[in-house]
């Protein structure tokens, strides 16, 4: 295995580009949903309208210019190649801080942040609250390699992600995540106490509720986002966990097919107000689906859920390392203290944020960015 680290730059080929609009030009539209709301999924009217812009509007190559402006790189770790971004503090004394996304986001969900993190002082804060930023793909998903074989969950995620850090030449680094981010985070805090210094995260769907007598507040706006997950909202997660392959076929094959999958889950899960361009613009939203489109990684991300939900998963290790949580309001599940202290025994920051959603710092990124300075700013 070669421990080399190469530089990467996005160049997304003219035929890739000329193959996507052919296909939304053709694209072969259902009739629309029979409700007025988005009860039955995404509304036919919005899609078209999302993917006629994609098509006639969207300018990519200015927006890969755009995704560019940070330095890229790729590297081969435990026989896969990872690409990441890795922007160093002009701040000697920088935190070394890896952040990791889950699904359906990518690395573009944290580009409104990386420049305020990694030099605060042109943007509103001090020499001493800088980071040194890691922001790696997760494998199978963006410009990641795809694993040829079984066995890459969130462990063996979490181990790759300490020797990125190690390799980089970072001896103690902080970590942070969201969605299956959050889950790897914790996992490199279980698993690499020794150089990982602190994690920061802000879902924690493997703690189980543990209810007694009459549910707090807390634990009763939990229990809610449970019962509408389960009931309304955990479909994509049970075709991604048992048949990724055949949802792969559809979606690798219509770009408004990959666009609905994706974009639903903007709506749902963002604090949105209703509708996901009260939130992000068309431009941000297509960055995201971009980098599963051009990639052609609808069924090797999906795969994640089927290593993580399978029968053999592992169980979840104890998290001792100062632990950080921010509870944005329109999480699928906002996490409740009581129930994650049984495996993260040293919570030292607990926030509840006053607005904000699933993809934190896409939605959020100044009131991401204060939380990560203030709790990551406790143990410098």
């Amino acid at each position: 295995m070669s421990a080399e680290i190469k530089p990467f730059r996005i160049s997304v080929g003219d035929d890739v580009l000329a193959d996507l609009k052919s296909r939304l030009q053709r694209t072969r539209w259902p009739e629309a949903e029979l409700v007025d709301d988005w009860s039955q999924g995404a509304p036919l009217k919005w899609i078209k309208d999302i993917c006629g812009y994609w098509e006639r509007e969207y300018d990519w190559r200015q927006r890969e210019a755009r995704l560019n402006r940070f330095a890229q790189f790729t590297t081969e770790i435990d026989g896969l190649g990872i690409h990441f971004l890795h922007v160093r503090s002009p701040h000697p004394e920088a935190m070394p801080l890896i952040i990791t996304h889950g699904w359906p986001g990518s690395v573009v969900e944290f580009h409104k942040v990386i420049e305020p993190l990694t030099n605060p002082t042109a943007h509103g804060g001090k020499a001493s609250d800088a980071f040194h930023v890691v922001c790696p793909s997760l494998p199978g998903f963006g410009f990641s390699d795809k694993p040829a074989t079984t066995g890459w969950g969130i462990a063996r995620i979490a181990a790759s992600w300490a020797v990125l850090m190690d390799r980089l030449g970072y001896k103690r680094y902080a970590a942070q995540g969201g969605d299956w981010g959050s889950a790897i985070t914790s996992a490199l805090g279980a698993q690499d106490p020794e150089h990982c210094l602190a994690i920061h995260i802000t879902l924690a769907m493997a703690s189980r509720p543990n209810v007694e007598g009459q549910p707090t507040a807390e634990e009763a706006r939990a229990l809610q986002g449970i019962a509408h997950y389960a009931d309304w909202d955990s479909g994509y997660s049970k075709q991604q966990s048992t048949r990724p392959q055949t949802l792969g076929y559809g979606l690798t094959d219509s770009p408004s097919g990959q666009a609905a999958w994706i974009l639903e889950k903007f709506w749902a899960w963002t604090d949105c107000d209703g509708h996901p361009e009260n939130i992000l613009n068309r431009d941000e939203l297509l960055d995201n689906v971009m980098l599963y489109w051009v990639t052609a990684t609808a069924a090797s991300s999906a795969r994640l859920y089927w290593e993580s939900f399978s029968p053999k998963r592992r169980p979840i290790n104890k998290i001792t390392v100062p632990t950080g949580v921010a509870v944005f309001p329109k999480e699928i599940v906002t996490p409740v203290r009581k129930w994650m202290e049984a495996n993260y025994t040293h919570i030292r920051h607990w926030n509840e944020m006053p607005k904000g959603g699933h993809f934190a710092a896409f939605e959020q990124p100044e009131l991401f960015v204060r939380e990560v300075r203030e709790f990551f700013g406790t143990l410098r």
